[in-house]
């Protein structure tokens, strides 16, 4: 079995369709058919069903489809690792949460982008659920999320936070929570989940929302008045500074955001470099 077979492999899983993969790759149809046919003789299972439209992944196939991954990126964790230079360089991919906004992360990046101009980092968004299962997949080399992660997942830094309920203004009392719109995130968002369950202790469902996927969008909702939402605190800064807040429950109160990895993957330069610096310009803000 050769790393090339598990490349061939998987591009054909992600298309669907041996000729697109054969192009993609370089490769005339021939070679990617015999590699394919190679792969399941040596392991004794089709991987592929095959029908007119192209092919799709047999039972045996899709467990086999997330080995080849872990080996492919354990081949190229390997390279990194005896590869890299005394410095931090080459590529950083970062994900991070819509929550993560307030300044002290925008400095981190800032001053990491001063220190080590050899790195090239990308950010991208999503929820905590997509971030970390593109961590898991090796598509991202960490994350910032929020709440719980999972046991193949380790957290390189992590800042508690306090959830509150915010409305439009200092000025408005507690809300009557059983007649409360709310502004909420799509499904698998753990402050929409940590409402929910408040609001289910209160004996009171969880149906009069609107419902966002935007932060700015959801936090300008409950500006206008048109909603209150749950969200952690560090979010009232800028034009959102002067909105109201109330303490909920000490069962629901708290949070935490952070920064996750792999615990199998190489800690390279790049990573370690960036997680340190995060920690030393969180730490200072926490301690103002």
């Amino acid at each position: 079995m050769e790393l090339t077979d598990l490349k061939v492999f998987l591009r054909i899983a992600d298309e669907g369709n041996i000729t697109r993969a054969a192009e993609q790759l370089g490769y005339v149809q021939s070679n990617v058919t015999a590699r394919v046919k190679k792969l399941e003789n040596e392991l004794g299972v089709p991987l592929f069903n095959r029908h007119s439209n192209g092919v799709t992944l047999t039972e045996k196939g899709r467990m086999f489809r997330d080995y080849a991954c872990t080996i492919l990126n354990l081949s190229e964790e390997a390279v990194r690792a005896v590869q890299e230079t005394p410095y931090p360089s080459g590529s950083l991919t970062i994900g991070v949460v819509d929550t993560v906004h307030c300044g002290h992360f925008i400095k981190s990046l800032s001053d990491y982008q001063t220190m080590y101009p050899e790195v090239t980092l990308s950010l991208l968004t999503g929820s905590s659920s997509e971030l970390i299962a593109q961590v898991l997949n090796y598509q991202l080399d960490g994350a910032f999320v929020t709440g719980n992660i999972p046991p193949k997942l380790v957290a390189d830094y992590v800042e508690e936070d306090e959830v509150k309920l915010l409305t439009k203004s200092k000025e408005q009392p507690f809300p009557d929570l059983a007649v409360t719109k709310w502004a909420v995130a799509p499904a698998g968002c753990p402050f929409r989940s940590i409402l929910e369950r408040w609001l289910l202790s209160e004996g009171i469902p969880l149906t009069n929302m609107i419902e966002v996927s935007s932060l700015e969008t959801q936090l300008g909702i409950v500006q206008s008045g048109l909603a209150a939402t749950l969200l952690p605190t560090s979010v009232l800064s800028g034009e959102f500074a002067d909105m109201g807040s109330f303490s909920i429950p000490e069962a629901f109160r708290h949070t935490s955001t952070s920064l996750i990895r792999r615990n199998d993957r190489f800690r390279n330069k790049a990573f370690s470099a960036f997680a340190e610096l995060v920690k030393v310009n969180f730490d200072k803000t926490e301690g103002l």
